[in-house]
């Protein structure tokens, strides 16, 4: 496994390079959105577009590879993806930064495909769980270190927007000097979302509800921070705050609705999520601390809830249909998240940025009102059916042969 580890420590450090930048810009558009005078409206339009290039980056990318190579698209996206925050520099337009933002999701679902088709290619059976949780360590921990970095200067400046630019184009450099064999381009899964519904629509409800939800935060919560007179240097405290506290929460609730009924635990979780975005509207203005507090206890409940929804959706699935119905679900979520940042725009633009976690709260109220109403229409899936739960990145379609609760594949050559 060391030797493994040895053999893709290029692709994970150009992944944490990509994920420096990615949570930098994340944090510094909508805050330097907001001081240039651009409403709530344009701001959500800004996150919809990332996640709608996104989506499309997620439907173009196989062809791409089946194109030109894994290298070749991994490069042009850091291309473009360095390009984009400096055009948001030269042109400070609320047309352009939607487009621009697009264009940025476009590019950051091609760096996750090529990243993780490589990273599953290397994977055997045994290892590949262990591959995968290096791999979210390091989503999380490069994400929060670029929200950290926001501290380093003025989001009025060029720096920031420069130093997420900066990031993006030395991701290249560990990846251009890998001399791991290109991967075969992954094969789409069918998409059948109404079938997945009939099946498990717990899960797939949830799958939704937290784009809706998590979209919108994503992408408000860096205005909502700067509304509530928190700083500079605790803004950036504030985000890692949300994204820490999800880290932090995902294994130890997976492992405890591995005892339970899984929709007990959606419920559940999801009802305290609506009860801490209810605190967060209410009371996250009265200090910095409280506001960090609450904003990492509702990472803590709403981060994890994606996890637990594919685990009890694939619950009641054969092994064999698990890349499908994964597929299914994070396209689900990602369209999702396309909608989520508009409609909590436009709650925020009439009622104010804290609106934004009354808005989260009602999506979780619903999920949660949802998965208590099916415990009385649905029995438990039988033991013998349930596999463990893992954490699951919210990214591409590669990875999902990683998890350990796929189907066994082909052996790969180790260090390959």
């Amino acid at each position: 496994m060391n030797t493994q580890l040895r053999s893709i420590a290029a692709i994970l450090l150009s992944t944490a390079l990509f994920l420096i930048g990615n949570g930098l810009l994340g944090t510094v558009t909508p805050v330097r959105a907001t001081l240039e005078g651009f409403g709530d409206i344009v701001i959500g339009l800004i996150g919809s577009f990332y996640y709608a290039g996104f989506v499309l980056g997620c439907f173009a990318g196989p062809r791409m590879l089946a194109r030109v190579g894994h290298v070749r698209t991994f490069a042009v996206a850091a291309g473009l993806g360095a390009v984009t925050p400096l055009l948001q520099l030269l042109v400070v337009n609320e047309v352009v930064w939607i487009l621009v933002r697009g264009l940025f999701g476009f590019a950051a679902a091609n760096l996750y495909m090529v990243i993780e088709s490589w990273l599953n290619e290397t994977a055997t059976n045994e290892t590949r769980g262990r591959i995968l949780a290096a791999y979210m360590t390091v989503n999380f921990l490069g994400l929060m270190g670029g929200q950290m970095l926001f501290t380093t200067g003025r989001a009025t400046s060029f720096a920031l927007f420069s130093l997420s630019a900066i990031f993006y184009a030395i991701c290249l450099i560990p990846m251009g000097l890998t001399r791991l064999a290109q991967p075969k381009p992954a094969p789409v899964p069918r998409l059948r979302p109404l079938r997945l519904f009939r099946i498990a629509p717990v899960g797939v409800a949830g799958c939704i509800a937290v784009g809706f939800a998590n979209g919108a935060v994503w992408t408000l919560a860096p205005v909502y921070a700067q509304d509530h007179g928190i700083t500079r240097a605790l803004l950036a405290v504030f985000m890692v705050a949300f994204t820490a506290g999800g880290a932090l929460f995902q294994v130890p609730l997976g492992r405890l609705s591995d005892r339970v009924d899984r929709r007990y635990v959606i419920a559940i979780v999801s009802l305290l999520a609506g009860i801490a975005g209810v605190a967060l509207a209410l009371f996250g203005s009265i200090n910095s601390r409280n506001a960090l507090f609450l904003v990492a206890l509702f990472g803590a409940l709403a981060l994890p809830l994606y996890g637990l929804s594919v685990a009890h959706a694939n619950d009641r699935l054969p092994r064999e249909m698990f890349i499908e119905a994964s597929a299914t679900l994070l396209f689900l979520n990602a369209f999702a998240s396309v909608l989520g940042p508009t409609i909590a725009a436009l709650i925020t633009v009439h009622e104010g940025s804290s609106a934004l976690f009354l808005y989260t709260a009602a999506v979780h109220f619903a999920l949660a009102i949802f998965a208590f109403a099916r415990l009385r229409v649905a029995e438990r899936p039988p033991e013998e059916t349930r596999e463990p739960y893992a954490p699951v990145p919210q990214a591409t379609v590669a990875a999902l042969e990683l998890d350990p609760r796929g189907p066994e594949a082909p052996e790969a050559e180790p260090g390959r």
